[in-house]
């Protein structure tokens, strides 16, 4: 096929103003927490290894590669020497890799200095990983960094590209985030670097700071309903807000995404796999019910399952064990951001009306919050069912053999030790000395005794300030080690 010359390089020239000496004017001012992780990249790269950003559709990573750019044109790398594409577009995904490099330095000579090639959604053309590792083996000039919205980025011919390329897998926005984006006031808290450092804060110190942090509540309602996709987070209606979340991402990725990526054909099946999530978030699944109900085959979900989690729509937590134990467990599912559910459902506001699936949300926010804080050092999540009468924690983070257990329990009331049973007896059967209770009201903040000797004490905190101390100490880029070898 002949592709007309002039309007590809009219279609670079749109991606790339810089070259005639412009700049991308629309671009936020504010910078996810990434953004840390991709600037030491840009100044010191780990040797022979690219960059990936990974992570769900119209989530910020676009964004975070033109904002990098604008920093390299700020030190004054040439223009020329920068090049970015998407392969959304379609003029661009006919010509492929080789061809994109061909137009580019045909129309824009190289200067002397490192060249920089910002590459949206590769894995839309085809053998990029082969191609990659060509160019991070052969071409030791250029720096690149290549987005997808699939894990098959990271397992997809492992073989050919192993130790190629760093990985940041992007979450959506944190709470915290939000808040910064939105230019929301918010009360004036302590830094708090990590978690585990409150268990030396006082009562009065807790009783302080759990009172004045009240007004975050509400802004945390409205970061569940509101979702944490930087599109819907800055949409000022809520109703709006969903709409977009369910059709622009959600849809996208059921309807085009899956059919494009994994050649899905069954997409109505599929679309019903992931509504009975939506109507599941946080809980067990059960795939005899789900294929039951359904009607679909055990082979047919399972695979739609792990389609969703490759499009990073659902994260799997399997249980705490070795072996069998893992094997003959069912996952736990929780949907990529607390605000899906609600939206794919149409359940609007009316999601704080319903104690259960509020909960949900919560946990649902608070599992991607620890996630997000953890994923780097390479943890282990999952979640433990055990004791004489089949008892449940929440989460198990597993850093380095020392085990962090996390329990979610929203509701009104002041939590005990009664309405811990299961934390107890994991923390007893694993001899872990310090575990977490993530709770609703300001007030439901300090340390507590768990079991008869006091031996083992849990923090409880209020879900909003756990949410919003681990997306603070996210951005102001906190190391994760402390004292005890980790941090929570």
């Amino acid at each position: 096929m002949i592709l007309p010359t002039a309007e590809l390089i009219a279609v670079l020239r749109q991606y790339n103003p810089w070259w005639s000496g412009g700049r991308f004017q629309d671009l936020p001012s504010w910078r996810r927490a990434a953004f840390r992780e991709v600037s030491e990249w840009l100044n010191d790269p780990p040797a022979g290894r690219a960059l990936l950003l990974s992570g769900a559709r119209q989530i910020g990573k676009t964004t975070l590669l033109l904002q990098a750019i604008g920093v390299l044109l700020d030190q004054g790398v040439p223009p020329s020497n920068i090049l970015y594409a998407t392969f959304d577009h379609p003029l661009l995904k006919l010509i492929g890799l080789d061809g994109l490099l061909r137009l580019w330095r045909e129309f824009e000579p190289a200067r002397e200095g490192v060249e920089y090639l910002f590459l949206d959604e590769i894995q839309a053309t085809k053998d990029w990983q082969v191609w990659l590792k060509h160019q991070v083996d052969f071409e030791k000039r250029r720096r690149i960094a290549v987005t997808g919205s699939a894990t098959p980025l990271e397992v997809e011919g492992v073989e050919s590209g192993v130790g190629r390329w760093h990985t940041i897998r992007l979450a959506t926005l944190s709470f915290y985030e939000y808040l910064q984006i939105r230019n929301d006031q918010i009360p004036t808290l302590p830094a708090v670097n990590s978690l585990a450092s409150l268990f030396s804060m006082t009562p009065t110190w807790f009783a302080r700071y759990g009172e004045e942090s009240r007004p975050l509540t509400g802004l945390f309602y409205e970061y569940l309903l509101r979702g944490g996709f930087p599109q819907s987070a800055l949409v000022s209606s809520i109703p709006m807000a969903q709409k977009l979340l369910r059709e622009d991402i959600v849809d996208k990725v059921l309807k085009r995404d899956m059919t494009a990526l994994f050649g899905v054909r069954r997409v109505l099946e599929l679309e019903q796999t992931f509504l009975y999530l939506c109507l599941h978030d946080g809980g067990l699944l059960d795939m005899q019910v789900l294929c039951k109900n359904l009607e679909v085959k055990k082979p047919t979900a399972t695979n739609f399952i792990a389609l969703l989690e490759a499009t990073h729509l659902i994260y799997r937590l399997l249980p705490f064990g070795y072996g069998k134990e893992i094997l003959r467990g069912r996952a736990k599912v929780y949907l990529a951001d607390a605000a899906i559910a609600p939206s794919v459902l149409l359940k609007g506001k009316g999601l704080l009306e319903d104690a259960n699936m509020l909960g949900q949300a919560v946990e649902t926010a608070f599992f991607k919050h620890v996630f997000t804080r953890y994923y780097q050092n390479s943890i282990a999540f999952s979640y433990w069912r055990g004791g004489k009468n089949d008892l449940e924690v929440d989460i198990i983070a597993d850093i380095g053999g020392r085990l962090v257990p996390f329990e979610v329990k929203y509701r009104g009331q002041n939590v005990g030790s009664g309405d811990l049973k299961g934390l107890i007896e994991f923390c007893k059967e694993r001899n872990v000395k310090r575990a977490y209770v993530i709770t609703k009201d300001a007030a439901d903040f300090g340390v507590i005794p768990l079991g008869g000797n006091g031996e083992i004490q849990a923090l409880k905190i209020p879900a909003h300030l756990a949410c919003y101390w681990l997306g603070r100490s996210e951005v102001e880029a906190s190391t994760l080690h402390d004292q005890e070898g980790g941090r929570e």
